[in-house]
């Protein structure tokens, strides 16, 4: 029997319905899940935190929603090792979940995807992150080769990694840094950074390997009508691209 995944529903979110539909095209048995429906979380064995905007990011990005009753579940689950995976405004969720990286009591953040740099303005930009951890260091990419480029779309106003400089050594010497931007030729430097992101960070995983937080966009360049350039065959619907990433999750639930 197939792993059952949900994909969370607050009030906000948004492009649930691509990410629900890679999932299934890469053979995940995915549903979403409303927020009025929160009580049935427990009967799934993975989850995934779509983009958006939950609860309208007041306060900041992340911070109400990661309170909400459907994340009581979350944790639960990503504490027994279940696989969680945020996109986006879902990767800020886990953050501020203190889900990822991890280092501190849950519901404590550590770190925050907070306002971009230099200028605090929405980015939607396409761009590429590159593996920065050993596929195996975190499940969910456990699939990919090493040093594997993905390409995505980064679309926030928040995506820029910020913690103590302390606590930034800890996260790399850690190994949380999941994927870091980069290039088309896949050389990283600050000039790959849209958001001027601490450690040129696009992604993070907690200490266990279980849990990502993916600030771009890999569902929004995931099939071959995503990039005209870089199509992977002749069908324009197959899934390629980011959907690598979807790929591996679902290695992983297998």
């Amino acid at each position: 029997m197939k792993a059952r995944v949900a994909v969370l529903i607050f009030p906000g979110t948004n492009s649930e319905a691509e990410t629900l539909r890679i999932l299934r095209d890469v053979g995940v048995h995915a549903e979403l899940v409303h927020w009025s429906r929160g009580e049935t979380l427990p009967q799934y064995d993975a989850y995934v935190l779509p983009g958006g905007f939950a609860y309208e990011d007041r306060i900041r990005a992340g911070a109400i929603p990661a309170h909400d009753r459907m994340m009581d579940d979350v944790i639960t689950g990503a504490q027994k090792g279940k696989l969680v995976l945020g996109i986006c405004n879902g990767a800020q969720i886990l953050l501020e979940a203190g889900l990822v990286p991890g280092t501190g009591p849950i519901r404590r953040p550590t770190a925050a995807f907070t306002h971009n740099a230099p200028v605090p303005h929405f980015i939607c930009k396409h761009v590429y992150v590159k593996l920065a951890i050993e596929p195996a260091r975190c499940a969910i990419t456990a699939a990919l080769e090493k040093n594997t480029l993905i390409p995505t779309w980064a679309a926030h106003g928040q995506g820029r990694l910020a913690a103590t400089a302390a606590h930034l050594d800890e996260i790399g010497a850690g190994g949380h840094l999941a994927f870091v931007y980069a290039h088309a030729d896949g050389t990283t430097d600050t000039s790959a950074t849209p958001n001027g992101s601490a450690l040129g960070c696009a992604a993070l995983t907690n200490r266990e390997g279980n849990v990502l937080a993916i600030m771009p966009h890999p569902e929004r360049d995931a099939w071959n009508f995503n990039h005209a350039d870089h199509r992977e065959g002749d069908d324009i619907l197959v899934p390629s691209g980011g959907a690598a990433l979807f790929r591996s999750f679902a290695r992983a639930l297998a």
